[in-house]
């Protein structure tokens, strides 16, 4: 029910925008006829109406998760594109506002022209912003169609100056903040998994985000998932989203306590070693190395539910500690300043917020002035750090530019 207020209060801005908009839409076309101008009423007043009705019901009904898609899709659409066109409406309404104030009044047959003609939109301004919004409709449509699911492998050779001679060449895996519940292309979803397994990975890192607010979520892609496997195991930690808090809220309750231990479960059930809190040995020919994971640990509103004092327990005596930490913000936040001995750790969680530019060598996205490390390798002193940019999507259900990634990482002796 905490929701419901800041829900009602988004659907009557967007209302009183749609008011905004169609006013100058009919202004600037006020040529056409009786009966279009009824018909475009009708569709208007119908699609926004409708995809209000949606919104409640994708939230609230436990609707398919293609329809919840398709009424995602449609609204994150029609806000960019009345966000796009805005400015252009304002910037008309101040020009209006400015003639009103500053124009002298022209007097036609004795009569001011303010009370003669009423000052019209500037149509090349509104046929302006409806252009502009054309912008983001081609370029987030085509996210859509052709970002989403576009799997990019990125290859890291990882240099760690302690690593035992028999891990050197050895391959490592990292897939991140899959969010199920926002999928509607299996097959897609399958396909990507399948260019994961094609690698071979020695062993595999998921860096949190199974779902977005529910553990049912991944009902639909259990058994996909349950297919990434490598002969040194299959290591995982949560993220924000998988603990039942976006839809619980923060405090406990029976139903969250049951959706975090179904979470744990579906872990186990897909073959995943979620390290909480804890780590393990991975020993190849007598040789040891440690893996840490621990839960979500986030700077400013994120929760802080890791505690790396127990995951480093008894890791004294290992040359290399790599860390599972969903949240690149805790290397900066923790991990630099109180725990030297983790040689690199492995975040996702920033998607690259699905926009922007990546090559190989520059890479822009406006997520950069939120998170200083937001996207691939980052290296302080000895200490790494590596942001992948996500499996699946969050909100907006595609990418452009900063593309779904499956990280293969060769480790390599100084």
């Amino acid at each position: 029910m905490g929701r419901l207020p800041f829900i009602i209060a988004a659907c009557v801005l967007i209302t009183a925008f749609d008011v905004y908009f169609y006013k100058a839409i009919v202004a600037v076309f006020k040529k056409w006829k009786p009966l279009t101008k009824k018909i475009f009423a009708i569709v208007y007043w119908s699609y926004s109406f409708l995809l209000i009705i949606g919104v409640f019901a994708g939230i609230y009904l436990n609707l398919f998760l293609t329809l919840r898609a398709i009424i995602l899709v449609a609204f994150f659409l029609t806000v960019a594109c009345k966000m796009a066109m805005l400015p252009f409406l304002i910037l008309d309404d101040l020009r209006r506002l400015f003639v009103r104030i500053f124009k002298k009044k022209e007097v036609i047959k004795d009569q001011p022209v303010s009370e003669v003609e009423p000052i019209s939109r500037s149509e090349f301004l509104v046929k302006a912003g409806l252009v502009a919004a054309a912008v983001p409709l081609t370029s987030l449509s085509w996210g859509i169609i052709s970002g989403a699911y576009d799997y990019q492998i990125r290859r890291v050779n990882l240099i760690l100056p302690n690593l035992p001679k028999a891990f050197d060449g050895i391959t490592m895996g990292q897939i991140s903040d899959i969010h199920s519940g926002s999928f509607y292309n299996k097959t897609a979803v399958k396909g990507g998994v399948e260019m994961l397994l094609a690698e071979k990975p020695d062993f595999i890192f998921f860096t949190g985000d199974l779902v977005n607010n529910l553990t049912n979520e991944v009902r639909d892609y259990q058994d996909i998932f349950s297919k990434v496997k490598a002969p040194l195991g299959v290591y995982s930690s949560l993220g924000n989203h998988d603990y039942g808090d976006y839809y619980f809220g923060k405090e406990s309750s029976p139903a969250k306590v049951k959706n975090l231990k179904d979470m744990v479960d579906v872990h186990k059930i897909m073959g995943y070693d979620l390290l909480m809190n804890e780590n393990r040995k991975l020993k190849v020919d007598g040789e040891e190395i440690g893996i840490l994971g621990i839960e979500n640990w986030g700077m400013g509103r994120f929760p802080k539910y890791g505690k790396m004092e127990l995951a480093v327990q008894n890791t004294d005596d290992l040359p290399v500690k790599l860390l599972l930490s969903h949240d690149p913000s805790h290397w900066r936040g923790e991990v630099l300043q109180k725990y030297p001995q983790i040689d690199a750790m492995f975040s996702g969680h920033t998607h690259g917020m699905q926009f922007g530019v990546r090559l190989k060598e520059y890479q822009w996205s406006p997520v950069q002035y939120i998170y200083k490390e937001w996207a691939g390798l980052y290296q302080e002193q000895q200490q790494q750090l590596y942001v992948n940019v996500g499996y699946g999507f969050l909100g907006y259900p595609g990418r452009v530019g900063i593309l779904p990634e499956i990280t293969i990482f060769t480790l390599k002796r100084a």
